[in-house]
């Protein structure tokens, strides 16, 4: 597939290695062109670096990897308010919580993937990628280890299934909850782990284990 990643941070990067590492091509740009160069140069030769409205042009899927509160200016420069993501499947790895607190700074009943959504129009908006930090997918698996879990929500079935593919590229396990009308509950799970987190408690250990 030909991936489009918009951001040049640690998670960009960790999953743009893994994806140009299975063979994907992979474009990736954000603000600054000389991190996008840097950034492509470090995942190898399937990967190149773009401006943003480049990154979008012709990608099976993109990756939203910027700051919750910096999606909505990146995905303008990306010109996806004129259309420019409209059939393509788009990655919301965003965590719009306090720092440190875990509470959700979006409105009450709104998540952050409908406000992507509403940026983007008529793009498939999958959320996913948004628990584990970006080392998870850069670290070699135990033996005998169970892939990483990765709670995905979205309302197109396909764009679900290059999610899922493109999750399986990196060691993941894709786990489909629902569409977005559920999505919210998958952002608190983000707030509740980042509270615990931070707390000093492990939040696996807050998870029952059945069977």
């Amino acid at each position: 597939m030909r991936i489009g990643i918009l951001g040049t941070g640690t998670l960009a990067t960790a999953l743009g290695e893994g994806w140009a590492g299975a063979g994907h091509e992979v474009v990736i740009g954000g603000r600054s062109a000389a991190k996008a160069e840097k950034a492509a140069d470090r995942l190898g030769r399937t990967a190149r670096a773009a401006a943003p409205r480049d990154v979008v042009a012709g990608a099976d899927a993109v990756l939203l990897a910027v700051s919750w509160d910096g999606a909505e200016e990146m995905l303008r420069t990306a010109g996806a308010g004129d259309g420019s993501l409209r059939g393509t499947a788009l990655v919301d790895p965003t965590n719009a919580v306090r720092h440190g607190v875990g509470v959700l700074l979006t409105e009450p009943g709104e998540a952050m993937a409908h406000r992507i959504a509403r940026a983007a129009p008529g793009a498939h908006v999958v959320k996913a990628f948004h628990l584990f930090p970006a080392a998870q997918w850069t670290r070699a698996r135990g033996v005998g280890e169970p892939p990483a879990t990765v709670p995905m929500c979205g309302d197109d079935p396909e764009a679900l299934r290059v999610v899922g593919e493109l999750v399986r590229a990196v060691g993941g396990s894709p786990a489909v909850l629902g569409p977005l009308d559920r999505v919210r509950q998958l952002e608190e799970v983000a707030g509740f782990t980042i509270g615990l987190a931070f707390a000093g408690v492990d939040p696996n250990s807050a998870i029952p284990r059945l069977g």
